[in-house]
């Protein structure tokens, strides 16, 4: 039995510590909190989800993250679990209840004898075997540790969080209950988001309001990009007048239950926030509008006029390495092979990859330590592509010192995949081909993890 410190008590870290505990080994699970908090944060709870409370698409059949899903599951992630067991409807998502959530992980955790939680900062890279899962707000101190200890600084980029309503307040004789094109997804009904729909003289209106709001000065943070799968709406509605009716507010797949003849011009989706469905959060209304402004450009949209809001968006800087330089094909910090990072900081975006880096990295740790050696999951699998890309390993040979010029926080997508190494003829229009070929990247995905795991490469 061995000895290991996991930084971090988020997504990435309590599944790495899970992972390692269940391997057998004793774990030291350190976060900071409520010792030292973040400007995201609300609780001291492990896993607390800061933003959405949605791990995105369950489909596995069509879908990355999907499978990035069913693969976690496979792998007995306890992340996965908690999030199946509190799961609130949301059409095609998986979406949970934030806090019933975070404490199933906690109680988890917290009642595994060979974990042992330790509220305290860490300001120093450790130098016994350790996995740095600080997230996206890893702390200055530690941040200047790895700098200091990598020779690179570490890059950053904004997030922002969306506005959370309280349900009774929003008006049901304007606002209606579905999901897009009916879609039930997991624990949903088929109508599980509430729907807020707009005129164009409403939309536009809207958009010249949120355009001319005033938002929160950037101070140290300016020259800081933001995360394209993550921005804020008053920065998509600087990209086009439209940009926003063909995103996160496109009418395609509603009808006013209220006015079925009617196709709105733009909705604004709320999806459940908790198990009791008191809490709605503004589907892709990440903001860093300020909080007056926020207030009254939100209650222009229709059925939100009288809307109280249980927490305003609000802005944070997300910290991540560069990995494809930094660390090797095992998540091992290459000038200092006792450390592994996971999740966030690592460079992947999102909750559910952050689970899969966790698990990753504990058990590559685990079968370290005990003397049988973690195979990476091959490269055609989400887990494989993913930590691909973090790692350099899914870039052509011919790439600058074999990593990109300029690494960037990525979501899984099938992007991140292997190309198939015959061409593959496909019927049917647009869309089906296109159904067709994800189709193709999951069958190939979940056969060749099958093999995998049927090899007997999944213990630690």
């Amino acid at each position: 039995m061995a000895d290991i410190d996991v930084i971090g008590g988020g997504l990435s870290g309590s599944e790495a510590a899970w992972q390692l505990a269940e391997a057998g080994h004793r774990v030291r699970l350190h976060e900071m909190r409520p010792t030292r908090t973040t400007a995201a944060h609300r609780t001291d709870g492990l896993a607390e989800l800061v933003c959405s409370n949605s791990f995105r698409s369950d489909d596995a059949e069509t879908n990355a993250v999907g499978l990035l899903h069913a693969e976690l599951r496979d792998l007995g992630s306890l992340i996965m679990r908690a999030a199946d067991a509190h799961q609130v409807p949301a059409g095609g998502a998986l979406a949970v209840d934030r806090e019933a959530f975070s404490a199933a992980v906690g109680a988890a955790i917290a009642g595994h004898p060979n974990i042992t939680v330790v509220r305290e900062e860490i300001a120093a890279l450790p130098d016994g075997a350790a996995i740095v899962a600080t997230g996206p707000l890893t702390s200055d101190a530690l941040a200047a540790a790895i700098t200091v200890r990598t020779g690179a600084h570490s890059l950053a980029f904004f997030d922002a969080i969306a506005p959370i309503v309280y349900r009774d307040t929003v008006d049901m004789d304007v606002a209606w209950f579905q999901s897009r094109y009916d879609k039930p997804g997991p624990g949903g009904t088929g109508a599980d988001y509430l729907n807020c729909p707009m005129d164009r003289d409403t939309y536009e209106a809207f958009i010249d309001a949120l355009l001319s709001a005033d938002r929160v000065s950037f101070k140290d943070f300016e020259d800081t990009p933001y995360f394209d799968g993550c921005l804020p709406i008053e920065v998509m509605a600087e990209r086009g007048r439209e940009t926003l009716r063909h995103g996160p507010m496109k009418p395609l797949g509603l009808t006013n239950a209220h006015a079925p003849t009617v196709k709105p011009y733009a909705v604004v989706q709320l999806r459940q926030d908790n198990a009791l469905g008191t809490l709605f959060n503004m589907v892709g209304f990440q903001t860093k509008l300020r909080y007056g402004a926020q207030a009254d450009v939100f209650r222009m949209i229709p059925g939100l006029q009288g809307a109280e809001f249980a927490r305003l968006g609000g802005l944070h800087r997300n910290t991540y390495i560069d990995g494809p330089r930094l660390l090797d094909p095992t998540l091992r910090l290459t000038v200092a092979p006792n450390l592994r990072f996971a999740g966030q900081i690592t460079g992947c975006e999102g909750y559910v990859e952050a689970t899969a880096t966790g698990l990753l990295a504990g058990r590559f740790y685990g079968g370290e330590l005990s003397g049988r050696p973690f195979a990476p999951p091959p490269p055609t699998t989400a887990m494989g592509a993913l930590l691909g890309h973090i790692t350099g390993g899914h870039l052509s040979a011919d790439a600058a010192e074999g990593r990109p010029r300029s690494y960037q926080p990525m979501n899984i997508n099938f992007g991140l995949f292997p190309p198939f190494e015959e061409p593959v003829r496909l019927r049917g229009r647009r869309a089906e081909k296109k159904a067709q070929r994800k189709a193709m990247w999951t069958t190939r995905a979940r056969a060749d993890f099958a093999a995998w795991q049927a090899e007997g490469r999944v213990g630690a």
